[in-house]
């Protein structure tokens, strides 16, 4: 048996009145998924443990099957993992994103969480003159893809300083700053280099984007996590544009398929996914293919946007996906990893709808359309790092 892990960033959302009281996966043109659900079975599942953050960090990592309450430390660790940084063990690593503020103050708003979705190209110049600057024995910036980059604070993990909470920037588009820039002054040094940082990149960089500041946060120690092949069993990879999901799968000692020309937005190279994923499945057990579309879409407020991002999801690689698949013993897990309303532009920790569709299924449950209405009138599973191991179990592979 072959299985395939389709998450759809952030697809999960509210009804709204602009769709007429529908959700933008209601929507969205899906007939793949919709035939998936009907011949399979439908079901929540609450990604995002109690009291953690509904982030992609902590939600993907329990979609892999493996507990955040006992694995996470933070967000910058696991994209640090990503790009194999080597790192000591009381190192403090920080995703840092570069986006645009009103003024970097207690009186300033965020203004976009990605400094206007700024390319790699244009990012790659501001991260070398950051470093140049800037960088230090006790701080190093290291460059990642487009907005997000990652900041290391060296042996700071076990300080009292290390506990700061800084706001994830996607969190509070056009909202006050004060809250962060008050945590930041907690940690004397890393606030002084967050201002001199930011005044260059707002005053004196050659700087022709709009990003006006740096935004350290979702810091930790470095990312440790069990082999996926011996926790469960499956020889597996990931596939996605972004460091996070390439971060957990390299630290779970899985395969990290790279596609050119992947972006992590509504335009990217879906046949590369669809081609990677085949191929891998040619000698591998287990793909987890990660779009990051309709999450970025919810981020910006932009229905129009997550509706075509949902579509092309359906279309594009759940559809080519399955009718490759026609006939093969493989098994479907179409979900996202959390909500992204549009009413609220950031995350959420409502259960996320699935479906999971494998051959031989007994009890179809032969509902006309997946979303989150009919998700919620099927199974539930309480908890997200359990989905993994009831698929295997349902589909004869448990243990």
């Amino acid at each position: 048996m072959k299985y395939l892990f389709l998450i759809a960033d952030g697809m999960g959302d509210w009804p709204l009145d602009e769709l007429n009281a529908r959700t933008p996966l209601q929507a969205a043109v899906t007939p793949h998924m919709d035939a998936l659900a009907k011949q399979g079975i439908v079901g929540t599942c609450r990604t995002v443990p109690a009291g953690m953050p509904p982030g992609s960090d902590v939600a993907n990592m329990a979609l892999l099957g493996f507990n955040p309450a006992n694995h996470h430390t933070g967000r910058g660790p696991i994209e640090a993992a990503a790009q194999g940084l080597e790192l000591a063990d009381n190192d403090l690593v920080w995703r840092c994103n570069l986006v645009t503020v009103s003024e970097l103050s207690v009186n300033g708003f965020m203004r976009d969480y990605s400094a206007g979705h700024i390319t790699t190209e244009k990012a790659m110049p501001l991260l070398r003159g950051l470093q140049m600057r800037f960088g230090s024995p006790r701080f190093t910036f290291h460059p990642g893809v487009q907005y997000r980059h990652l900041l290391v604070q060296k042996g700071a993990a076990g300080s009292d300083e290390a506990g700061i909470h800084v706001q994830p920037p996607h969190d509070i588009t056009d909202k006050s700053i004060a809250a962060s820039m008050a945590s930041y002054k907690a940690n004397p040094p890393l606030h002084e280099l967050v201002m001199r940082a930011s005044h260059w990149l707002a005053e004196d960089a050659d700087n022709d984007t709009k990003a006006n500041a740096i935004w350290p946060w979702g810091q930790g120690r470095p990312l440790r996590l069990p082999s996926f092949e011996k926790a469960h069993g499956l020889k597996g990879a990931v596939i996605s544009a972004v460091d996070l999901i390439k971060g957990l799968g390299r630290a779970a000692d899985m395969e990290v398929l790279d596609v050119p020309g992947v972006t992590g937005l509504l335009d990217t190279n879906y046949a590369g996914k669809v081609r990677a994923a085949l191929d891998f499945l040619s000698h591998g057990d287990f793909v987890f293919v990660h779009l990051e579309g309709p999450d970025e879409c919810g981020h910006g407020g932009d229905i129009d946007c997550k509706v075509e991002a949902i579509n092309r999801f359906d279309r594009l690689i759940v559809g080519p996906l399955r009718e490759a698949l026609a006939g093969e013993p493989a098994t479907f897990l179409v979900t996202c990893d959390h909500l992204t309303p549009i009413a609220l532009k950031t995350h959420h920790a409502d259960p996320v709808p699935f479906l999971l569709n494998w051959p031989g299924c007994s009890e179809p449950s032969g509902v006309g359309e997946f979303n989150e209405l009919s998700a919620a009138q099927g199974v539930r599973v309480s908890k997200g790092h359990e989905l993994l191991p009831w698929v295997l179990a349902k589909t004869g592979r448990g243990a």
